[in-house]
């Protein structure tokens, strides 16, 4: 087990020195200070620090060092020449409050990328301000409600799937809006019939996630477009699951009037803990005039932050928005090019690849061809005596970050997984070779299971008291 720091101290043991002058610590709350007035921080050199970091980072787990298919969230690789393109001087010297004639570079850069997800999205205008995808939600939530409000009408209800992101309820109802949940059909889709027993003039949207997070395309998005219209309503799109569709089809062709995108999950930047994300919103022409302020505009000649539109929602962000992952982002869309078609199409081929390996061996809820992400169920092995948390806890010592579990909660013992289209098949065998293994050990055996994890740095831990209480700090 790694030591702490403080663990590794030795007295009068120290890195490099800078003065020979006897430091002053005056200027320090006393309760920071030793006895003797020294500060209490570890006494340890410069190499062993590095050491001692460089070991710490070991046990991360990250996309680097292992299969990471966790779903819903498209934990896709993220090319370094994104990272090395971001940390160019001209765009990391570059102050936010710099006037725009000094800054032509960076907002070409983000004029170009919203042209680009315009394409993409098939949407008449586009933001880059969110700074992540529940982000760009409340965004849209908030367009909509100053939609409604503009032409005069007080909608309160918004319609959402029970197979929606949890992200989804919270985002509307921050706006002030009421959930009204509809039930799946027997297909994993949206139920056309308990869509219209709720659908009225008091629907101020449905949010619909397209693919959805059982990984299946609503096969009557024309229809339910249609029947959202007539109400007067508009129809929002969760871009989470915009991996499975680039190039394909386009929330605009499915009939929608406002569209997030999660440029960490999609457009390759880094996702999590790897850094921060991006959300931007796309709508249509009707809804141009809500989007945050300022905009990016070209004039032709010059390029500009426009604060004009006396409509807007106002700022979603200080400045304008995560600018280093726009980079990232638009370095991908640059590198892909037309082969963001592919990206789709290796995902969805992945997916069905491990789904149609992996069915003879665990519950498949909804058999039928999934896009980019599929959903088992571990009951049949909860009933053997390991559920859904023991075989992700057994996969972590395969070096497998363990997938998506319990989610979406329509599923009983879910297990979620999504490969996306970086993986290679050598590595989706291997994963699909191990998860075989688990239900055969279980099958044979489910207390052996039970143990695990038993490589991680961290064993089995009691879940709850780990989130509600946490011990993250040493104590001399």
């Amino acid at each position: 087990m790694t030591k702490l720091i403080f663990e590794k101290s030795r007295q009068e043991v120290g890195g490099i020195n800078l003065t020979d002058e006897k430091v002053d610590f005056s200027f320090i709350d006393k309760k920071y200070l030793s006895e003797n007035h020294s500060s209490i921080l570890p006494e340890i050199s410069e190499l062993e620090v590095m050491r001692h970091y460089k070991e710490l980072s070991d046990k991360n787990f990250c996309i680097e060092k292992g299969f990471y298919p966790l779903g819903s969230c498209t934990m896709k690789y993220n090319p370094k020449v994104n990272e090395l393109l971001a940390t160019l001087d001209g765009f990391t010297a570059l102050h936010p409050m710099q006037d725009d004639e000094d800054a032509q570079g960076a907002l070409k850069l983000m004029y170009n990328l919203q042209e680009a997800l315009k394409i993409v999205t098939g949407m008449d205008a586009v933001t880059l301000q969110p700074a992540a995808g529940a982000h760009g939600e409340l965004c849209g939530m908030m367009v909509v409600k100053k939609y409604f409000q503009k032409i005069g009408q007080d909608r309160k209800n918004v319609i959402i799937p029970d197979s929606a992101h949890g992200t989804n309820p919270a985002s509307a109802a921050m706006c002030g809006f009421n959930i009204v949940e509809i039930k799946s059909n027997e297909k994993g889709l949206v139920d056309l019939e308990a869509l219209k027993a709720v659908l009225d003039e008091n629907t101020a949207a449905i949010m619909l996630t397209n693919p959805n997070t059982l990984g299946l395309f609503e096969e009557d998005i024309l229809e339910i477009s249609k029947l959202v219209h007539e109400k007067g309503a508009l129809l929002y799109y969760d871009g989470a699951n915009m991996n499975a569709i680039m190039g394909y089809t386009n929330p605009r062709l499915m009939g929608f009037d406002i569209v997030h995108l999660n440029l960490h999950k999609t457009f390759s930047t880094p996702h999590g803990g790897g850094g921060p994300g991006a959300g931007p919103v796309g709508v249509v022409d009707k809804l141009k005039d809500f989007l945050p302020v300022p905009t990016i505009k070209y004039n032709g000649k010059n390029y500009y932050r426009d604060y004009s539109s006396k409509d807007s929602i106002g700022k979603m962000k200080a400045f304008y928005g995560n600018f280093s992952v726009l980079v990232k982002a638009y370095a991908y869309v640059l590198l892909m090019g037309k082969e963001l078609k592919n990206a789709s199409a290796n995902a969805v081929l992945n997916a069905n690849y491990m789904m149609n390996k992996l069915k003879e061996y665990y519950d498949l809820p909804y058999d039928r061809k999934c896009m980019h992400e599929f959903v088992l169920s571990g009951e049949k092995q909860k009933e053997q005596g390991a559920n859904t948390l023991a075989i992700a806890k057994r996969l972590m010592d395969s070096n497998f970050h363990p997938p998506t579990i319990y989610f979406p909660l329509i599923v009983h013992e879910a297990i979620m997984i999504e490969p996306t289209e970086s993986e290679t098949k050598e590595r989706l065998d291997d994963f699909v070779d191990t998860m075989i293994q688990i239900a055969k050990e279980i099958e044979a055996n489910p207390q052996e299971v039970l143990k695990h994890p038993l490589n991680t740095p961290v064993k089995k831990v009691d879940e709850t008291l780990a989130a509600r209480k946490p011990d993250l700090a040493y104590r001399i």
